[in-house]
């Protein structure tokens, strides 16, 4: 139901796709000689030409990554965002591709011409992709079909769909309203009647979709609304009434031909999960010229102020509820565990607290390496083992885990961060039970450019020292 165009339409796009591409090769050659004027832009003498294989190959291969990248899924691209980064990834990696064709076969052909096919191949999938979703939001003049939905169930879950049909209209639904037994609703507007009634008025709005949202008490009742409409031409659609229990998200597997709900799904795609390992792994390899000798730095100066390791492993829990060990530079006196009923506390509202400003725990050096977070730093070694990521909700310690409310623990759903949201909107001066909400806010908004973005703002932030003792 919730797709974005026809199997036809992503056959259409295939082909067309598979044109511009050759189309963009064709008027690179022809254009080539206009800018032979151009810095670092090399002459050529005789006309520019290139074997008819490549017309072919091109295309291929260009159309192959975009499936691998699953551009032409219409259920993965409702939204225009995730559609365009998957173009754009899918034709960076077709470019990088027949370049190395290009290198192996066709030396020949100036690799002018391959950036400029390349540019243009790009913007012209990009520039019609661009227009026809223009065209689909004004509805190509009001002649859009749309296919109109009834929801069976208008309690919260039946709602929630209710809504999501309503604020993104682009999907190309129409909420038709409710069916409920339940006498308290039926005063509703949007409630058409009882379940009783879901054969007539399937018929009588033209239905095209229905979707059960009942709960679970309600198993009969679902049993015989199906078994009423089998016969017509809809297709039915059913939310289980298990999704109170997910952490953030479920998602359905299959065991031995039998469909699976998994309740405690990771808020990542594996695509995701990739991009970001990647991403983690990059970044901290081409860094280490510049934080290995400030470790030595930082390691000698905690040696020569007190007494005690260099560095402390702390315990703390990961994605999953997974406990592991967290490298950080020594910041306190050695027995600082056994002193933490000297700082902790709790607020006006019974929530409990454990850093204070004035913590009598914490050395010279470590009051300084705290202040802009240095202490922090061998995190780094965490992400490298793939214990944590470089962005993400910060590892929580153990024993305040155990206090969480269940809410709390989506904050688990993804991968522990040497930053994240909550560091650059407030850091410490929040508490516990307040920064957990910046963390949901990071699940459910994650993307590779929001990790760019904390990541460039953290310097900032790590640099003003505010909230951070």
């Amino acid at each position: 139901m919730f797709r974005r165009f026809s199997t036809n339409f992503a056959v259409l796009s295939i082909f067309l796709d598979a044109a511009l591409v050759a189309g963009a090769l064709w008027v690179a050659v022809k254009v080539r000689v206009l800018f032979v004027d151009f810095p670092l832009v090399r002459a050529i003498g005789e006309p520019v030409s290139v074997p008819w294989l490549l017309y072919l190959a091109f295309p291929a291969a260009w159309i192959a990554l975009l499936l691998l990248f699953s551009v032409y899924d219409g259920r993965r691209n409702l939204r225009a965002v995730n559609e365009f980064a998957s173009l754009t990834l899918g034709s960076l990696l077709a470019g990088i591709a027949m370049a190395g064709v290009l290198y192996l076969s066709y030396r020949e052909i100036s690799r002018f011409l391959f950036l400029l096919f390349a540019a243009l191949a790009y913007s012209l999938l990009l520039l019609w992709r661009v227009a026809y979703r223009l065209a689909y939001r004004s509805r190509m003049g009001g002649r859009m079909q749309v296919r109109r939905v009834l929801v069976l169930g208008a309690g919260k879950i039946g709602k929630r769909v209710r809504d999501q049909i309503v604020h993104h209209p682009y999907m190309g639904l129409e909420f038709t309203g409710f069916l409920d037994d339940d006498p308290l609703k039926q005063h509703d507007s949007e409630v058409l009647g009882t379940l009783e009634s879901a054969r007539e008025v399937v018929a009588e709005k033209q239905v095209d979709d229905v979707v059960i949202a009942l709960p679970l008490s309600a198993h009969q009742r679902l049993t015989k609304a199906v078994s009423d409409i089998h016969d017509l031409p809809v297709r039915v659609w059913v939310i289980p009434d298990y999704f109170s229990m997910t952490l953030h998200r479920a998602s359905f597997e299959e065991l031995a031909g039998m469909p699976m709900l998994d309740l405690r799904a990771p808020a990542l795609t594996e695509y995701q999960r990739m991009v970001k390992r990647a991403f983690d792994l990059t970044f901290s390899l081409l860094t280490m010229p510049l934080w290995l000798p400030l470790f030595g730095v930082i390691a000698v100066i905690i040696r020569l102020d007190s007494q005690g390791p260099i560095f402390y492993r702390a315990a703390r829990v990961g994605e999953g509820g997974k406990p592991f060990g967290m490298y950080k530079f020594r910041s306190m006196v050695e027995n600082a565990d056994q002193m933490l009923h000297l700082v902790e506390r709790r607020d006006e509202k019974g929530n409990l607290i454990y850093k204070t400003p004035g913590d009598p725990r914490v050395t010279r050096v470590g009051r300084i390496l705290r202040r802009f977070s240095l202490d922090e730093l061998p995190n780094i070694f965490n992400v490298i083992k793939g214990e944590m990521s470089l962005v993400g909700p910060r590892p929580e310690v153990p024993y305040l885990v155990e206090k969480y409310e269940p809410w709390q623990r989506k904050r688990f759903t993804v991968p522990q961060g040497m930053t994240g949201w909550w560091q650059i909107n407030g850091r410490s001066d929040k508490p516990m039970h307040l920064h957990t909400e910046e963390d949901l806010y990071y699940v459910q908004h994650y993307s590779l450019w929001l990790d760019i973005q904390i990541l460039l703002k953290t310097g900032w932030v790590t640099l003003r020292g505010k909230g951070a003792y």
